[in-house]
């Protein structure tokens, strides 16, 4: 994939007033669109403990089986089966025996494609935030990793396959965020396809995950 590929990625949906659940049809489309226009959108989830929820400011696409990254490219398993569809339910793994990632399905049924979020600006239940995270003291290191952001929130694998428009685990509509604001960069702690601009963040948010100093940020601002 080439390093222009990621910047065609532009808003296509119809506006959805801020506070209102994202349509379905909104994750019916390309990969790398859905995961420039989650930006700005607020992640909730609803747990007995209460609501936590932030604003999405980090993203990467994960394009399908063609896409070595992406973990459609080893097939359907009962480990992968909600990453195959239908769009706009979650996907929620585990990884390294210790953390729980989220992901929201992209396309069509059976396609294999999903955006990880991977940093989130906290806005709501903060204070519960810190009690399920007690040991980090800056505010900006409670959500500012996909692992973080599901401790914060209180995301488990009880939340995969979950349709994200509806309770218990919402994307709700937010304010744009400017193209001027967005960079674009390779996606982080892969080993392939590891040149793929898919990577998305708000450029000036303190709760994005720290980028390589490999990545020229100057080569991928948009």
């Amino acid at each position: 994939m080439s390093r222009s590929a990621a910047p065609s990625a532009r808003r296509s949906a119809r506006r959805t007033p801020p506070g209102t659940p994202l349509p379905r049809e909104f994750y019916d489309r390309d990969t790398a669109v859905v995961s420039r226009e989650l930006l700005g959108a607020v992640l909730e989830c609803r747990t007995p403990e209460g609501v936590a929820s932030g604003r999405i400011v980090e993203t990467e696409a994960y394009m399908g089986p063609h896409d070595p990254a992406c973990h459609a490219a080893a097939g359907l398993t009962e480990r992968t089966k909600h990453l195959f569809g239908p769009p706009g339910v979650s996907y929620v793994y585990f990884i390294y025996g210790m953390y729980w990632c989220f992901n929201a399905v992209t396309r069509e049924v059976g396609h294999g494609s999903a955006v990880l979020v991977r940093a989130i600006e906290p806005l709501a239940g903060e204070e519960l935030m810190r009690e399920r995270r007690p040991k980090v003291k800056r505010r900006v290191d409670l959500t500012n990793g996909p692992g973080k952001l599901c401790l914060a929130l209180g995301i488990t694998g009880e939340h995969n396959g979950r349709w994200l428009d509806e309770p218990p685990l919402r994307i709700l509509a937010g304010e744009p965020v400017d193209d001027r604001r967005v960079v674009v960069t390779p996606r982080i702690g892969i080993t392939q396809a590891a040149d793929w601009p898919l990577r998305f963040f708000v450029g000036d948010s303190h709760f994005v995950s720290k980028t390589p100093p490999t990545f020229s940020r100057a080569a991928y601002q948009r």
